[in-house]
């Protein structure tokens, strides 16, 4: 499945009915009066977050979603049927924008959030609607009120509790295949990961995250060198982020520095997450250049470096369980937030999800 995670997208919500002009007529019934009834409201784009969707690559293919128009209104006092609302299914961490690409509109950051992004026109009243002792035979109705048009972008971030950064080739995808059921591409030239990639790590039945691994960082990322930093949006939501430094290359501590200027470069709270920076590949070094090579990068950092290698496991345990000790920090605290999501929910879909 190709992975696409921005998209621009058309919706319309339905219009609404016309009210009916109409006035009852049968045999040996005189002054039967006005019996038009009224027009069907429109129908509503609704947008919902589920869970089995990991790319948008759905609107990839089709980008103008326009919701039902309500059926006008007819004789016999019979209202017209409101119409069908639009349901737009979205991964988990999908983000609403508006055209402009800044405002805000929705942040769909768990499984069933529903948000209406255009409400459907109401339907007009009939003429049985405008009787009355003064006006007992009107002949006129309203039309019913136009739906709502605009233009969005949808732009996910993927939901992980750990997030993966370093340059090129530092074995982040080997580190991910290492410590989940993920299968990333894995291969000795740089770039290999050209897309986000997410895997659960199971410690034990209650030490359990999601990791994710992202595309690598090269100097001048920021600029929009390389792949640039399209992709570190996937790791803005974590509560921790894995440095992890190939232990093999030159220059440890310039490559460090050079992770830790795009991030605070591209900003987003990025630079504020905690991070554990770890020495990879150890495997391949002896224990003489392992104590060389992590006293250059502690020097660099200014704190403790964690030393593991993804292909024999070592060290890996010890890294997983300290970065889960900062997601259970991060769950403590936002169990403690009340959410405070802005959901319209004054009409929610009918019947469930419709395909």
């Amino acid at each position: 499945m190709k992975f696409l995670d921005q998209c621009k997208i058309y919706i319309r919500s339905g219009d609404g009915g016309g009210g009916s002009v109409s006035f009852r007529r049968e045999k040996f019934v005189e002054y039967g009066g006005p019996d038009g009834g009224d027009g069907g409201r429109g129908g509503d784009v609704w947008i919902v977050a589920v869970n089995g969707l990991n790319t948008l690559i759905d609107f990839r293919y089709q980008q103008h979603f326009k919701a039902d128009t309500g059926v006008h209104g007819m004789g016999r006092n019979r209202a017209g049927h409101n119409g069908e609302d639009i349901i737009l299914k979205v991964p988990v961490g999908t983000q609403v924008f508006e055209e402009d690409r800044e405002t805000l509109i929705v942040d769909l950051d768990h499984a069933g959030m529903r948000f209406m992004l255009a409400r459907g026109g109401n339907g007009g009243f009939g003429n049985a609607y405008f009787k009355g002792p003064i006006n007992q035979a009107p002949r006129h109705a309203n039309p019913g009120l136009a739906g709502q048009e605009r233009w969005l972008w949808l732009r996910l971030k993927l939901i992980a509790d750990v997030g993966l950064v370093g340059l090129p080739n530092a074995g982040k995808s080997t580190f991910l295949a290492a410590t989940s059921a993920a299968k990333p591409k894995i291969a000795d030239y740089p770039f290999t990961t050209l897309t986000p990639n997410l895997g659960v790590v199971d410690l034990s039945p209650q030490e359990r995250f999601v990791l994710a691994d992202i595309p690598g960082i090269i100097e001048g990322a920021s600029e929009g060198a390389g792949l640039g930093v399209k992709f570190l949006g996937h790791v803005e939501r974590t509560a921790v982020l894995i440095h992890l430094i190939d232990g093999t290359q030159e220059n440890l501590g310039e490559a460090w520095a050079t992770i830790r200027g795009e991030l605070e470069a591209y900003g987003e709270g990025l630079e504020d997450k905690s991070e554990i920076v770890a020495l990879n590949k150890i495997d391949a070094l002896t224990p003489e250049a392992r104590d060389a090579a992590v006293a250059e990068v502690e020097a660099a950092c200014g704190h403790k470096v964690m030393r593991v290698s993804g292909v024999s496991g070592e060290g890996v345990v010890d890294l997983l369980r300290a970065a889960f000790n900062e997601v259970q920090a991060r769950r403590a605290e936002e169990g403690q937030a009340p959410r405070t999501d802005d959901i319209d929910e004054e009409r929610a879909p009918e019947g469930g999800w419709r395909p």
